[in-house]
């Protein structure tokens, strides 16, 4: 283990933003899960990780000398209404990592116990829920999506209580920060004007260093978060993730995916697809996560005002700079997401028509209930003729018909047939975290202790785009009776 392991700089931010919480000790902490690779890039020993000592601070029960640990303090609109205070009510930042590759990383427990934002919880968490977000979060990864991540899965030994009795555990994640927009709006509604420049001052000195110095810093920092934002969620639409709870304080300004709870990976493509089970009026559909992210995004600015006439000539400027600002959105997501469904379909030049046949395959799949993940990467196989595509569809010649005029498109692609489909398999993956596989894995580890399925899931994740033909059982979409239609956030 490195002599010193942690820095604090969010801690030199004013007090109001944390709390200094002690450790929790839970009575039986085990090591389930190390993610060896994620603590190598840290630097970090896996062996003394393994250690009691390395257990010991994995579980929150006891730090290293140098870790401080705090709860951050946000605000955040939840489900459209606004919560003045909020905060890690069951994690701890233990301090940042300073990776690899220079890059600082916030370690966070979470499911470590209660802090000052608890809100009457137990501070918590069930093994069912850490699990997921373990699982989600490292198939995110691999497939190349900005994402926290998970260094560890530990069991606590001990219960919690939700609408039954579970067994307990803990994750010990890894961001590149949990800024949140909740953490502008918490400072923003109690007219902490100070607090606001220094929490962009470190924002910008910590995610976008290239603005420090430039003539307007707050609007260029409103940008790039805008810009980061929309990217994230094209690639989430480009692979079918729907997030769940795309609440303000789930939202990180680094544009990492940040807060997996009720989220899954769509089977049958259909626009309006939820799984949240506290999303009953679909607010965070599949579909609804771009137009949701940019009045999330509004929030953000409106946070930002107080600051942002100090980069216009008045309030009024800000106030149109700001709306200008998000205004590019749409621009910023339609680049990216634009480009990934033609390559999606193999289109690799920008011609007339793409998008709109693109859309017609959407429509189709829609309509006649296609696996999304199946359908996109089977199209590979497609290019010089009819292959099994069409079997995803209830209707087959309706996908034969579009199938025609997409070749027709294909032939006038410069690239060469073999190349293409190479480059289509490169974009469009093989295995995703499908829900009925979580569940499987969660329940056989809950109910008996079994986590061969668990290992085997993550396994095969590892690898979304390869060819790995001994588990192609990892590829079929639920059965009826195997459909996840709801998953729960587990708090």
């Amino acid at each position: 283990m490195r002599t010193a392991m942690f820095q604090h700089s969010y801690a030199s931010l004013p007090e109001q933003l944390f709390a200094h919480t002690d450790p929790s000790p839970v009575s039986a902490p085990r090591l389930l899960k190390l993610n060896e690779n994620l603590a190598t890039e840290l630097g970090l020993d896996n062996s003394w990780l393994r250690s009691p000592a390395g257990i010991e601070m994995l579980a929150g029960t006891r730090f290293p000398d140098d870790a401080r640990p705090i709860a951050q303090a946000y605000a955040g609109h939840q489900f459209g209404i606004f919560v003045p205070q909020l905060g890690d009510g069951r994690a701890l930042l233990v301090g940042e990592i300073l990776d690899s590759s220079g890059q600082l990383r916030d370690l966070q427990l979470k499911g470590s116990g209660p802090t000052r934002f608890s809100r009457n919880g137990d501070g918590r968490a069930a093994l069912g829920p850490m699990m997921r977000e373990y699982i989600v979060s490292e198939a995110m990864h691999a497939l190349g999506i900005p994402t926290t991540r998970t260094l560890a899965l530990v069991a606590t030994g001990e219960q919690v209580y939700r609408e039954t009795k579970l067994p307990g555990a803990l994750i010990a994640r890894v961001a590149a920060s949990h800024i949140r927009v909740g953490t502008f709006q918490y400072l923003a509604v109690r007219e902490d004007v100070t607090g606001l420049k220094a929490l962009a001052d470190y924002s910008i000195a910590r995610h976008y260093p290239h603005l420090v110095d430039t003539p307007a810093p707050y609007l260029g920092l409103l940008d790039e978060v805008v810009a980061a934002q929309a990217r994230l969620v094209a690639h989430w639409m480009l692979v079918g993730f729907i997030h769940g709870v795309l609440n303000t304080d789930n939202v990180a300004i680094s544009g990492e995916t940040i807060d997996y709870g009720p989220c899954a990976f769509m089977d049958a493509y259909h626009p309006a697809t939820v799984f949240s089970s506290i999303d009953r009026q679909g607010r965070y559909a599949y579909v609804n996560q771009p137009r949701i992210t940019v009045w999330n995004l509004a929030r953000l600015a409106e946070a930002l005002l107080p600051i942002l006439s100090d980069d216009a000539d008045s309030a009024d400027e800000a106030f149109e700079q700001a709306k200008a600002t998000i205004g590019k959105f749409q621009a910023y997501y339609e680049a990216a997401f634009h480009e990934g469904i033609r390559h999606k379909i193999g289109l690799f030049s920008e011609q007339p028509g793409d998008l709109d046949l693109a859309a017609e395959l959407l429509d189709l799949m829609a309509r006649n209930s296609a696996d999304f993940t199946l359908t996109f990467r089977d199209l590979a196989g497609e290019v010089d003729g009819p292959g099994a595509v069409r079997n995803h569809f209830i209707d087959p010649a309706a996908f034969d018909g579009w199938a025609r005029r997409w070749r027709e498109r294909l032939a006038r692609e410069p690239e060469h047939s073999d190349d293409r489909a190479a480059r289509m398999r490169a974009v469009n993956p093989k295995y995703i975290a499908r829900n009925h596989r979580v569940e499987a894995a969660i329940v056989a580890a809950t109910d008996s202790g079994d986590f061969e399925p668990f290992e085997k899931l993550l396994a095969v994740l590892a690898h979304p785009y390869d060819e790995q033909p001994e588990m192609e059982e990892y590829t079929r979409p639920p059965a009826n009776e195997e459909r996840v239609l709801q998953t729960f956030c587990g708090t």
